[in-house]
């Protein structure tokens, strides 16, 4: 089991979830209902389920592909530690992974 940690954009509170190996972030997110929008369904075609990683979390993930790294490049409030929810699926070797939630969310790709 993994510990996933949300964090609200105004740090003022936390939701943990428990999730198993081959869970996607972004599911995991609305089912806990994080306002995290996925628009278009976690296909990698926006940026509105955009995460900031906790610095200490971040290197345990994958690195992003290219696309990702697009779709950020649309995304408002972007960090060195920023992923897409919708592009992180949980691992057996994860045991735990803190996300906040960015204070506000930009889809380019709707207009």
């Amino acid at each position: 089991m993994t510990l996933v940690r949300f964090i609200s954009a105004d740090g003022q509170s936390t939701s943990e979830v428990n999730a198993k190996p081959g869970d996607r972030l972004l599911d995991l997110a609305q089912t806990d209902g994080q306002p995290l929008e996925g628009t278009c369904e976690g296909q990698m075609a926006c940026s509105t389920c955009h995460v900031h990683v906790d610095p200490g979390d971040f290197a345990k993930l994958p690195r992003a592909e290219e696309m990702e790294d697009d779709m950020l490049d649309l995304a408002a409030d972007v960090t060195r530690y920023s992923r897409l929810a919708c592009q992180i699926w949980l691992t057996e070797e994860l045991d735990s992974l803190t996300v906040r939630i960015p204070d506000a969310v930009h889809n380019m790709q709707g207009r």
